[in-house]
């Protein structure tokens, strides 16, 4: 209670009537409006929709009723109707959608093929309407497939395809497009070490996103560098505007999009940052949470930082034993993984584990885990 009056900032009204609203919350008899929601929100460390979700939606991410060879034929005419780029923004969903499960070399090799057959379509007869369509999809798969080759360590490819991205996205005039292209240079930046370079990244992304899902992602990686800078006032404000951002969006319709930031995603991201700057319980929790998600079995890079999030916890509670074996788990062999992520995540316990048990033996079998890594291919 205390804690929700002091994020108040002297606006609510007084502690009597604050304590009356919140027992009725408790009990059921009524549901917090929106401003509660996300004061209530802010108190814990999370998103509106994290604690109060939206009602469920359709899943865009179906098949659509069109097959790859069907899409694949009409593709062949000389003219492009409405249907076939109607099946193609519902492939082009679907490739982002498995993202975060999909091996990568296969979403790779998949997304490329595609990203070819829509550039073709660039010489066909085509409306104004339809150029700018393809356009879009180009943009969007580009960014995907430069994710993906950033994933496997492939930086200079990635680096390529992102500016291709971009370009795209200045071409179609597509804001959001441009803002995850610079949502992509902030997320390279900080695996690479560049914390400038995020905070950079994220303000240019900013100016041509607009209040859209990716600003408030591009808000989460500007408060992970200003944490790795000891930083902590740039921290609060960089999550409080990611926060403010994600609840004014409406919930999403499709949460496995990988360019869609819903409540849980942020989460992701905000478990890394209080990790960072020490505030533990915060991190504990919202890591639990993401290991007992639903989704947890198709997002399994958000599970290895969670469990990496654990062990930097039980390191600073000097329990190693439980430390290392979730560093262990984390690192273990996985169907999908991003190596400069999973590396950032490693060596922050790696860091924890060499100042506190520094001869120990399981804490430097895990050292010796992290250096192995770095020689696995992608």
């Amino acid at each position: 209670m205390r804690a929700l009056l002091a994020h108040g900032d002297g606006t609510l009204p007084d502690r009597e009537h604050v304590l009356r609203r919140w027992k009725a919350w408790e009990s059921g008899e009524s549901t917090p409006g929106g401003r509660y929601q996300a004061l209530i929100a802010k108190t814990f460390g999370t998103t509106r929709y994290a604690i109060f979700p939206a009602p469920h939606r359709p899943d865009e991410t179906a098949d659509g009723g069109m097959e790859t060879l069907e899409i694949l034929t009409r593709l062949q005419r000389s003219d492009v109707d409405v249907a076939t780029l109607d099946a193609l923004r519902i492939t082009v969903d679907r490739l982002c959608a498995e993202y975060s499960y999909r091996p990568a070399e296969q979403l790779l090799i998949e997304g490329r093929e595609w990203l070819g057959r829509v550039a073709e379509l660039q010489q066909r007869r085509l409306t104004l309407a339809q150029h700018q369509e393809i356009l879009v999809m180009a943009g969007w798969l580009a960014l995907l497939v430069g994710c993906v080759e950033h994933d496997l360590g492939r930086s200079h490819a990635a680096e390529s395809t992102r500016r291709a991205a971009l370009s795209l996205g200045v071409e179609a005039g597509h804001g959001e497009i441009q803002g995850w292209a610079h949502e992509m240079r902030a997320w390279f930046a900080l695996t690479s070490g560049d914390f400038r370079g995020v905070i950079e990244a994220a303000r240019a992304g900013r100016v041509v996103a607009g209040t859209t899902s990716v600003t408030a992602q591009l808000a989460a990686q500007e408060a992970k560098a200003w944490a790795r800078m000891g930083d902590r006032r740039q921290v609060e404000l960089a999550l409080d505007r990611g926060r403010e951002i994600r609840d004014a969006l409406p919930y999403p319709d499709n949460v496995a999009h990988h360019f869609v930031v819903d409540p849980a995603k942020f989460d992701f991201y905000a478990m890394d940052v209080y990790r960072i700057i020490g505030v533990d319980s915060v991190a504990e929790s919202l890591a639990q949470e993401i290991l007992h998600s639903g989704f947890a079995e198709r997002a399994p890079m958000r599970v290895a930082e969670a469990k990496i999030t654990l062990g930097v916890v039980a390191a600073r509670t000097g329990e190693l034993e439980a430390a290392v074996e979730h560093g262990q788990r984390a690192i273990g062999d996985g169907a999908r993984r991003s190596i400069p992520s999973l590396h950032l995540a490693a060596d922050e316990l790696a860091a924890e584990l060499r100042a506190r048990y520094p001869e120990e033996r399981s804490s430097r079998e895990y050292l010796d885990r992290v250096q192995e890594l770095r020689t696995e291919p992608g």
